[in-house]
């Protein structure tokens, strides 16, 4: 679908959203498929620090791997980009933040330099929010 939630993710944001009586085949409607995709994201985000960055490799590897390639110490975020272990992860977060800037300048968004916009990865200390299992 448009936002690639997987099913089992789709069902468990239906359950947080209160929906009765959901199917995965809304999934295909793209108003849902957005609803739910943004959820996640914004989900995700909140459970990783806030990082726009963990949240990128969350949303692609599942949040547990993003958890879990966090080290105990902050770190530049465009070395915890380098340091994923996936290439697909590793080149959809640089796709995603460089198109972040993109936007950002033809929206007219005051420059900031890369470095600035990925920020620091905070260090792993508490176990990730619940989330869907199988989705990894």
């Amino acid at each position: 679908g448009l936002m690639q939630i997987m099913p089992a993710t789709a069902r468990w944001i239906a359950q947080r959203l209160g929906i009765k009586g959901f199917d995965t085949r809304e999934m295909q409607d793209p108003a849902r498929n957005i609803q739910f995709g943004s959820y996640y994201l914004k989900h995700v985000q909140n459970s990783l620090d806030g990082s726009p960055v963990l949240a990128t490799a969350a949303y692609n590897a599942g949040p547990g791997r993003a958890q879990r390639w966090r080290t105990s110490q902050p770190m530049e975020a465009a070395v915890y980009i380098e340091s994923i272990p996936f290439a697909e992860t590793r080149d959809y977060v640089k796709k995603v933040m460089s198109n972040a800037m993109y936007y950002a300048a033809r929206f007219g968004q005051p420059s900031v330099l890369l470095k600035d916009r990925l920020g620091v990865v905070p260090p792993r200390k508490t176990p990730l929010a619940a989330a869907p299992a199988g989705d990894e």
